[in-house]
């Protein structure tokens, strides 16, 4: 038997025992749906994405519904999630489903990955976890796993390549829904079973066919990458920013603005950036969303 097929099949069956219920997940979910999940997921941990996702659903079913409203809008429906770029990129794509696609979510790599925002792992996601197509659907739990199980690497490096896309492709199941489930069940497997710093071996399915268990090697000392700082960054004061423009109804003047941090130039930076980026909009009367 190939290492393909008792990887796919191993974590699969695991994954039917042991998935978390995430509404994305639910039968009837519309490939919107998926694709709002995937955007809203990444660098966001789930617990923060559900209550948020259920929100965004239950107001825009469509991506007509989304596209429709101002971009303001979204960013504000956004709230808390971190970095608001990405509503933007979600109310450009809805905008493209809805006028070039009849209000469906187009089904090729190519077509999705057309869509503004849309890139290589979320053209992936929404083929195989809505389409139920076969596709190499790598993140960075993926990437762990594959390194682990297979070429026997404690980590897989920075940043995702064609390799790992093709490493992870001849894992997959040459039936389309069969590889659809493998997909899901890597990145669920690399969430909660075989994580950066804390793998619980134990517990995986795949222990007596990983290469790097059977190594017997510890994790490096120190995480695999430098965590990054976050209080008092660029990132933060924009953040703080955004959270006063998110409850106003009215422009918000400068001199309000300027109580959310102490360091001018950063705080000046920080809004000026918002509004090269198109989150913010300044007009006569100061300062708000689009």
């Amino acid at each position: 038997m190939s290492q393909s097929a008792p990887i796919a099949r191993l974590v699969s069956d695991w994954f039917a025992a042991n998935a978390r219920d995430l509404p994305w997940r639910e039968p009837g979910t519309t490939a919107w749906g998926v694709l709002v999940s995937e955007v809203m997921s990444q660098q966001t941990p789930v617990r923060r994405v559900e209550p948020v996702w259920r929100e965004w659903m239950e107001r825009w079913p469509t991506p007509a519904d989304l596209a429709a409203e101002p971009t303001g809008e979204a960013i504000r429906a956004w709230g808390r999630l971190g970095y608001p770029r990405r509503a933007l990129r979600l109310h450009a794509a809805a905008v493209a489903v809805a006028g070039d696609h009849d209000n469906v979510v187009p089904d090729t790599i190519a077509a999705l990955e057309a869509l503004p925002g849309i890139g290589t792992y979320t053209a992936r996601a929404v083929a195989a976890f809505a389409h139920r197509q076969r596709h190499p659907v790598v993140d960075t739990n993926v990437r762990r796993v594959v390194a682990r199980a297979v070429a026997g690497n404690p980590d897989a490096g920075m940043a995702t390549t064609a390799a790992d896309l093709r490493a992870t492709e001849t894992l997959l199941p040459d039936d389309a829904e069969a590889a659809a489930v493998a997909s899901a069940a890597l990145m669920e497997l690399g969430a909660l079973i075989c994580t950066a710093r804390a793998p619980v071996c134990a517990r995986c399915p795949l222990a007596d066919d990983c290469a790097w268990h059977a190594k017997g090697e510890a994790l490096p000392e120190g995480p695999s990458r430098k965590p990054q700082k976050y209080t008092g960054t660029d990132r933060h004061v924009r953040g703080l920013i955004m959270a006063v423009l998110r409850e106003a109804d009215d422009p918000v003047a400068r001199v309000a603005l300027d109580t959310v941090w102490h360091e001018p130039d950063r705080r000046e930076r920080a809004l000026t950036g918002l509004v090269a980026d198109g989150l913010v909009v300044e007009g006569a009367g100061g300062f708000r969303l689009p």
